[in-house]
């Protein structure tokens, strides 16, 4: 079961007594640096970045691990806009370093293992608000736990509630890419719903799919270089229509973008919804709503701030995913780890589509 702080941090007091520090924080740090938009040589490995100051109600991590995510190549990119300059990331993962008077109220010593989602995690220490830490039961490795963060929570808001329950326990449900990182969670935890799951995948990754408890896969070739397959290949939405008898699906859950935006919609049952959470193979161009008419449809873009709105939700759906994997309901595959120093190769493997699982680098 998931806890508070007050009781993990107990145990993890290195003397009992409440340390508020450690000494050895340095002035500057190495971090994954973006000055200019670009492409992934924009991200430029820095050993003198300063390291950030410890305000109110904030810790800081000494990171063991940080994740890469999509969302950081488009952060990379421009396509969604940051003030300049800024580091990498926002996912990490490590032990807390320094504590804030308010933070020590919570029960958070120096010494806890924590994970977290605030941008810069792409550098040797993070400043986070407390609010935002997630304490790591001893029984899940901080590689794991730094892949929950955006993947796994992620998924849980795709499955549990960006749908507004316009799918029920028994109803299908498409997923596109469950070979990759947040759809392998996906697909997972959608079974945990109850939910019927079609999953599209490219046939090279088809051990990964077929291990996921899909109830349908539907295999595509796969475009080289790349992080999608091949939506062109096989008629998506004819082979939907097959498997669920003329009616569609209830719900789609769609990270590919452009490439399946159609299929996704020609896909739905009357009233489903099409929910949008990525661009991996560009993002979805602008559509008349009418589209929707036809079977009086729904459409969402949803984004993880707005579905861990406050601790209390944060901490529900953490809670949920810790408890699934020490109960063994769910699979978490630790892809590749790449050295920091080694940024720029990490976001090429992921956008060349060579992932099977997470992408970290190591601290």
């Amino acid at each position: 079961m998931f806890v508070a702080f007050q009781t993990i941090s107990r145990n993890s007091s290195l003397t009992g007594v409440l340390r508020r520090s450690m000494s050895s924080i340095p002035s500057t740090m190495k971090a994954a640096v973006v000055r200019e938009t670009g492409d992934a040589h924009a991200l430029k490995v820095e050993t003198d970045f300063p390291t950030p100051s410890l305000g109110a109600n904030q810790v800081i991590v000494k990171n063991e691990f940080a994740g890469i995510n999509f969302i950081d190549t488009y952060h990379r990119k421009g396509l969604y806009a940051r003030d300049l300059p800024f580091i990498g990331g926002q996912e990490g993962g490590g032990t807390v370093a320094a504590v804030s008077d308010e933070a020590a109220a919570q029960g958070i010593n120096v010494g806890d293992r924590v994970a977290y989602s605030v941008f810069g995690s792409y550098a040797e220490y993070t400043a986070v608000p407390a609010a935002k830490l997630l304490p790591v039961p001893d029984s899940i490795g901080l590689d794991v736990a730094t892949s929950c963060v955006v993947q796994g929570l992620t998924a849980h808001y795709l499955v549990t509630s960006a749908h507004a329950d316009l799918i029920k326990s028994g109803e299908w449900c498409l997923i596109h890419g469950v070979a990759g990182g947040t759809c392998q969670w996906a697909a997972q935890m959608a079974k945990l719903r109850g939910f019927k799951v079609i999953g599209t995948a490219p046939k090279g990754k088809a051990d990964i799919a077929s291990n996921l408890g899909c109830d349908e896969l539907i295999l595509l070739d796969e475009v080289a270089g790349t992080s999608y397959e091949d939506y062109e290949s096989v008629d998506v939405t004819a082979k939907v229509l097959e498997i669920t008898g003329g009616a569609g699906v209830k719900c789609v859950i769609d990270g590919i973008g452009k490439a399946t935006m159609d299929i996704s919609i020609n896909s739905l049952a009357r009233r489903g919804i099409f929910v949008s959470f990525g661009n991996a193979s560009g993002a979805v161009p602008a559509f008349p709503v009418l589209r929707l008419i036809g079977k009086s449809a729904y459409v969402t873009r949803p984004k993880l701030l707005d579905y861990t709105v406050d601790r209390e939700e944060l901490v529900w759906r953490a809670g949920e995913v810790f408890d699934w994997l020490q109960a063994g309901k769910l699979k978490v595959a630790v892809d590749t780890t790449f050295s920091l120093d080694d940024a720029a190769e990490g976001h090429m493997y992921l956008e060349a589509g060579k992932s099977k699982g997470k992408v970290l680098y190591k601290i």
